[in-house]
């Protein structure tokens, strides 16, 4: 696998940052659920406890990914990478809180199972689709025209 790697340098660099990409996104999946299904325990509606949640879960994503999974990557300016890691964020909650509604308004399922699978799987699962396609392309550029070209 090394001498594949090693022959095809631009899916080496995606496959480490996909790599690091979904070990921060572990980090964070863990806070986002462990602070979900807080929230939900002690009464927070299912809509908002899932907002909060990724809220918190962004704040980790965020550090992790700046400094560590595009850690190599052109440095933008912080204002201007934060605001856009926050609007693709934004968009990917979008996502997850959809699915969520999906489940509990149109299909009528409501319990810690249902909720847990349209929000926390399903949800999470294209929100994070739409995340590594979405900062590897805007919020944290490629650093050249040659590694943009490899995207």
């Amino acid at each position: 696998m090394r001498q594949f790697l090693a022959r095809r340098p631009r899916l080496a660099r995606l496959a480490a940052e996909l790599g690091k990409f979904g070990s921060v996104g572990a980090v964070a999946y863990v806070v986002q659920l462990g602070v979900t299904n807080l929230l939900w325990a002690v009464g927070t509606t299912a809509l908002t406890g899932q907002a909060v949640g990724t809220l918190c879960a962004i704040a980790v994503a965020f550090i992790g990914n700046r400094f560590w999974t595009f850690g190599d990557r052109a440095r933008t300016g912080y204002g201007r990478e934060t605001l856009l890691f926050l609007v693709m964020n934004g968009v990917g909650m979008g996502l997850q809180v959809a699915c969520l509604g999906f489940t509990l308004y149109v299909l009528g399922l409501d319990g810690p199972l249902a909720r847990n699978v349209s929000g926390n799987v399903v949800g999470v699962g294209l929100g994070t689709l739409f995340r590594f396609w979405s900062y590897r392309t805007w919020v944290f550029p490629p650093a050249d025209r040659d590694e943009s070209r490899a995207a």
